[in-house]
């Protein structure tokens, strides 16, 4: 044994992890106010390496975020504006299809469209939005709307999740992202985003779409007001969620950005990189029953989403491509990077680059 597990107090959960047993809430609490960070990513990338080799993930995609105008303005968000806002913009179908025509040529696979809870878009306007999106890129996988936008067209449309999903499958959508899950805590939720459904409410929606034959994501938004029982609350509940249905394609932990939010000035900076590196590693720990643990880069950064890969990580995301939800909160990064730069960033980590779709079939790999 090397010195540093020689000298950890965190051995027992080694030996869990090692013997490949399910770790524990009081396990994971531990993990996450540990110090020992090289131990953990050890432990992490022990998984990764069980589970997906020397493999590291990226997509070919594109970013639209349709409207801003919401009828929540969650404190946790710098995006949302009131209709009247000078700042207020909603795409008509028209913008939204010049976009995705945009695209043909440039070999995506995946569009990924989330916006505001607009009161003014009906459900109709998001079935034509898709199949605007399909005739301008067939083939392409389309990943749209949070549970939050899914169970908002229910309500406002009178009908049951189910029915909405199964009308937007049959116009294009193949796939639901992994946003609006925030923190399940009501604590929390009460707190950061008081008019945004439940967590029990979130996990119904995806349990849905699991059901209809749909994978989806899952996502956890961190550093903020949170506690380290609540993030390892929100960790169980989605593992426990997966046992049941087995849909989830990927989880990806997001680090907040307090910037031109509700919650700017009140005591909360950036999340640091020991941080970002230690939930993504305890992540990967936790969820044995997810295939792959993705740092987003728009969030993180690109470097240390390339150091996240010894930590866990099998998957940066992708070219992106316009992201305006999190530039929005004060996000630094770029909008988008070449396939190139990503193929670089993996192989200088030592990885082996795989060009993937949203299901994970490799499209191209090695580079």
């Amino acid at each position: 044994m090397n010195k540093l597990l020689a000298d950890s107090k965190l051995l027992d959960i080694v030996d869990k992890v090692e013997r490949q047993e399910r770790l524990t809430k009081e396990d994971g609490i531990r993990l996450m106010e540990s110090g020992e960070l090289l131990t953990i990513g050890y432990m992490a990338d022990l998984v990764r390496r069980r589970k997906n080799g020397d493999y590291a993930y990226f997509i070919v995609n594109r970013h639209i975020n349709h409207t801003n105008v919401c009828a929540n303005l969650c404190k946790l968000c710098a995006f949302g504006k009131k209709a009247e806002d000078p700042e207020a913009y909603t795409m008509s179908l028209d913008e939204i299809e010049k976009k995705a025509a945009e695209c043909k040529g440039q070999k995506i696979s995946e569009v990924h469209i989330v916006g505001g809870l607009n009161p003014d878009l009906k459900l109709d306007y998001f079935e034509e939005m898709l199949r605007r999106v399909r005739q301008a890129l067939p083939g392409v996988v389309i990943q749209a709307f949070t549970a939050v936008e899914i169970d908002y067209f229910a309500r406002t449309e009178n009908l049951t999740v189910e029915e909405v999903l199964r009308r937007l499958m049959d116009a294009g959508l193949d796939s639901l992202p992994g946003g609006g899950a925030e923190i399940f805590s009501r604590r929390v939720r009460e707190r950061i985003c008081d008019k945004k459904i439940s967590g029990d409410r979130w996990l119904e929606v995806h349990e849905t779409a699991h059901r209809l034959g749909m994978r989806t994501n899952a996502t956890m938004l961190y550093g903020h007001i949170e506690t380290v029982e609540e993030r390892i609350d929100h960790l169980i509940r989605l593992r426990e969620l997966q046992d049941k249905t087995g849909g989830f394609l990927a989880f990806i932990p997001l680090a907040f950005h307090p910037k031109n939010t509700g919650l700017e000035g009140k005591g909360l900076g950036r999340t640091t990189g020991y941080e970002d590196l230690k939930v993504l590693a305890v992540a990967r720990l936790m969820l044995d029953n997810f295939d792959h643990i993705k740092a987003f880069w728009i969030m993180i950064g690109p470097k240390l989403a390339q150091v996240s890969l010894a930590f866990g990580v099998d998957d940066i995301d992708g070219t992106v491509v316009e992201e305006r939800i999190t530039h929005a909160a004060g996000a630094d990064t770029g909008q988008s990077l070449t396939k190139h730069e990503l193929v670089k960033m993996i192989k200088a980590a030592g990885r082996i680059p795989a060009e993937r779709d949203t299901l994970y079939k490799i499209l191209e790999e090695g580079f």
